[in-house]
């Protein structure tokens, strides 16, 4: 089975087994501030704050690979302008928020890559057959960047992430003539192991960062999350 990739921040190696896919930080700052999100007594704009914060940490870790160009810039220098070499983003990028939890890391996803696109996707478990429908898609008519970060904060099960995945494959295949090859990366702050199992197994081809993985049944954590949405909404 797939086994879940830890960086060595803060609670040790990686198992040498473990899948290339999947990464979980477990970084001591996400951590704590998950913890923070766990508490019963915060308010929706405390929550909402947390939320961006872990967002900005993982997806640090997952922009970690993307290209570079050399640019020159011009500096202010002993009252003088001068051109020096840099480096700037070489890729476009794209941010697909799955509605409506993924919204709540839109704010520190575009504050870190303001130019990327921005696409929505709505999709939700129906009660009865719990399978993942689609309500809402604002994906473009082309191609237009080489790598798309979909935003999922909490899988649970995965089967939304799943279907969020297989509906961006579907749209790029479907526009594979004329237009161009991007990759796809999946961002999500906390997710149940079970979930990045079976998002790995479905789709080895794309890259996962979490903060927190919830495979101790001894230390559960999304169990006091709570619905992301209402908690952001305060709607129930």
């Amino acid at each position: 089975g797939t086994t879940i990739v830890m960086s060595k921040r803060a609670r040790g190696a990686a198992s040498s087994a473990a899948a290339p896919t999947v990464h979980a930080s477990e970084h001591p700052l996400i951590a704590h501030k998950v913890t923070q999100l766990q508490r019963a007594d915060i308010n929706a704009r405390e929550y909402a704050r947390l939320m961006k914060e872990i967002t900005t940490l993982v997806l640090y870790e997952a922009t970690q690979d993307i290209a570079l160009k050399e640019i020159k810039v011009t500096t202010q220098e002993e009252g003088a302008e001068r051109a020096r070499p840099g480096r700037s983003i070489g890729e476009a990028l794209g941010l697909v928020p799955i509605l409506r939890g993924g919204l709540g890391m839109m704010e520190a996803a575009t504050e870190m890559v303001p130019t990327a696109q921005v696409w929505h996707l709505g999709i939700y478990r129906d009660k009865a057959s719990l399978l993942p429908v689609e309500y809402y898609n604002k994906l473009p008519k082309t191609v237009t960047v080489d790598t798309v970060f979909v935003l999922d904060p909490m899988p649970i099960s995965g089967s939304t992430a799943l279907a969020a995945l297989d509906i961006i494959k579907d749209w790029g295949a479907s526009r594979a003539e004329g237009g161009r090859p991007f990759r796809t990366k999946l961002v999500c702050l906390v997710a149940k192991e079970e979930a990045l199992k079976a998002i790995a197994e479905a789709h080895p081809d794309v890259q996962v960062h979490v903060g927190i993985v919830d495979g101790d049944p001894k230390a559960p954590v999304m169990a006091s999350l709570g619905d992301v949405g209402d908690r952001l909404y305060q709607t129930s």
